[in-house]
């Protein structure tokens, strides 16, 4: 802020004023800088600063239109929107007048350095891994406590405290995450959570244009984005447009009374987003689910307002054309304004064509999850947009049907069988975010126990991996950390062994790996740099078969090329007739890529109990 103030200074001498003169201060600026030659040439500026909103204003600079300033109930604010149609990248002056009072704000025009169409979004052809900065590992201790900030302990044996992780943390372990064979991170959130307590999780934004200085500064993170990029690793940031953190100066200083749903009072939501599609759901319902806040500490924006909508909708391209993201994770995307977010993901996608949004959509069946996703015949007229959305319905029966025996008619693979039957419901079934556990879910080895089940695992993200959508693990997945949703969120978040100067195992190490760890790591390794860059798992078709003798079969096809999965849901050898099969098994043998060994295709073919075939054709 002293920097911003003796700006301001500078700015008011170039003009010729008084230095003696009183000036106006301005707190806040958003966003700090614009593009030239952005598609949209509307910008919206908001100044923050005492008793501003009465000011005259006027803008200088070469082509720049001031359309419109808007005064709300707060004076301590001014909305401009400019017209940089035709304006070339400069710096130009917003002056604010007051009587004799003349205060000149340094506005910057940077000249754009990339195309929207050079951002290349995630696709089924990646496999995204899920961190928690905090969690993660801690690259620079010394930004663990910043004086000022209202949380200001780490304690790694409390799991709700903030433990110290950063962007240096992961940073330092890029190779170790490449080289694992995902092709993108997705971070959970990294903008500023100045709250008293819970802020490690980043949830609850306090502001949207400042990345939390425990994590590092917006450099460091744009820094953080190009060397991802320089490995091979897309990047992917979460955002937040429901609502936002208490301690957030636009809720302690409301801009109007309608800035957030319920005119500013706390009203909690039911969380039963099912009543925006339901057409027997009462308006209440409806209004109680989309615009009831989160939390008490966290308020939900109402996007309805125009000015919210445009102070969110750039601050998100704010982030891609400052850093080159890949993608955003939208999270709680149905409790927000329907209309808001098709709009939100429009004005993104004709900037950046070939972007990637995923939505949250926390929702018990595909027919619900569907209703969210771009194009989607169940939601017509409307249209969402929304090119991903994540696909809850599969990922709790992933973790149920690898712990149960399959027949054909029920239980263990029968219920992914059953369900990827039913994909009709889905506009773009490929651009499904596939999982089986994230921050928010018990981890699939949810215990010691099933830890211990190596075969589950390996049977599990092998479907992962292999079936439609784009695949998403969460950290930890691959050395079988643990965590129960019963014992609190914290038990799903811990952190990663080695990322903390001290700790007694380094994970991230071969020597750090043991027993059924390792046989994980490398049984994860070995599939996802095997998915990297094969075009038939990344791109190809998917004919699927019934259960037949407990065994689930299914075929990815591009090009030519196919793989053929054999997965034994039993814990009893199967003998599997290969008759029915015939169309999706062009030769006489082929060789498994898990074992190396070849594999003659007969009329029957044995397999072992829960063993796992992936059979390549060229």
């Amino acid at each position: 802020m002293k920097k911003l103030w003796l700006t301001l200074l500078a700015a008011f001498a170039f003009l010729g004023f008084s230095k003696a003169a009183p000036v106006m201060e301005i707190d806040r600026i958003a966003p700090n800088f614009w593009w030239s030659g952005m598609k949209n040439p509307e910008l919206q500026i908001m100044l923050y600063g005492k008793n501003i909103a009465t000011s005259a204003v006027s803008v200088t600079g070469k082509n720049i239109v001031l359309k419109e300033t808007v005064r709300q109930d707060s004076p301590n604010y001014l909305f401009l929107y400019l017209d940089l149609t035709d304006a070339p990248a400069q710096t130009f002056n917003i002056v604010l007048t007051q009587g004799k009072k003349k205060t000149a704000v340094p506005y910057e025009l940077k000249q754009r350095v990339r195309k929207g169409s050079d951002i290349q979004g995630f696709t089924s052809e990646d496999v995204l891994y899920l961190i928690m900065p905090d969690r993660f590992a801690n690259g620079n201790p010394e930004n663990d406590i910043i004086e000022g900030m209202k949380e200001n302990k780490v304690d790694r044996n409390d799991p709700f405290a903030r433990h110290g992780g950063d962007l240096k943390g992961i940073a330092d372990h890029l190779d170790y995450i490449a080289d694992l064979g995902v092709t993108a991170i997705w971070l959970n959130p990294t903008q500023e959570n100045d709250m008293p307590s819970g802020s490690y999780h980043g949830y609850a934004i306090t502001d949207y244009y400042q990345i939390d200085r425990r994590f590092g500064s917006n450099e460091e993170f744009k820094d953080l984005v190009g060397q991802a990029h320089n490995k091979g690793l897309k990047v992917v940031m979460d955002m937040i447009f429901n609502h936002c953190g208490s301690e957030n100066y636009l809720f302690l200083d409301k801009p109007s009374k309608d800035w957030f749903n319920f005119r500013s009072e706390y009203v909690q939501t039911s969380f039963k987003t099912a009543s925006v599609m339901d057409v027997h759901a009462s308006q209440y319902e409806k209004k109680i689910a989309t615009d009831g806040w989160f939390t008490q500490v966290m308020p939900d924006l109402n996007q309805r307002n125009r000015h919210v909508a445009r102070y969110l909708i750039q601050s998100s391209i704010w982030w891609i054309e400052y850093a080159g993201i890949n993608g955003i994770r939208q999270d709680t995307h149905p409790y927000a304004d329907y209309d808001f977010m098709s709009q939100w993901c429009k004005e993104v996608l004709d900037e950046y064509p070939y972007f990637n949004i995923v939505g949250e959509t926390w929702l018990n069946s595909n027919v619900l999850v569907s209703y969210w996703q771009k194009d989607s015949k169940l939601a017509a007229p409307k249209n969402s947009n929304l090119p991903t959305v994540m696909d809850f319905p599969l990922q709790g029966l992933m973790n149920q049907a690898f712990d149960e025996e399959t027949t054909e008619w029920a239980g263990g693979l029968y219920k992914l069988y059953d369900y990827q039957t039913q994909d009709l419901v889905y506009a773009n079934p490929m651009s499904l975010l596939t999982f089986f556990d994230n921050h928010d879910t018990a981890r699939f080895t949810t215990d010691d126990e099933k830890a211990q089940n190596i075969n589950r695992y390996k049977q599990a993200l092998a479907f992962l991996l292999t079936t439609r959508g784009i695949p998403q693990i969460y950290y930890g997945t691959e050395i079988l950390m643990t965590g129960d949703k019963a014992k609190g969120d914290g038990d799903l978040r811990k952190d990663f062994p080695g990322g903390w100067i001290g700790d007694a195992t380094d994970s991230f190490t071969p020597e750090g790996r043991k027993g059924l760890q390792k046989e994980a790591f490398d049984f994860t390794r070995k599939l996802l740099n095997w998915r990297k860059g094969n075009d038939v798992l990344g791109k190809g078709s998917l004919k699927h078969y019934s259960i037949q003798s407990g065994t689930y079969v299914y075929e990815r096809k591009y090009d030519g090329r196919s793989v053929v999965v054999m997965m034994n849901g039993t814990g009893q050898a199967q003998t599997l007739n290969l008759t029915p099969y015939r169309e999706i098994l062009p030769q006489a043998e082929a060789k498994d890529f898990l074992s190396g060994r070849t594999v003659t295709l007969g009329e029957t073919l044995e397999l072992q109990p829960r063993e796992i075939l992936l059979l390549e054709f060229n």
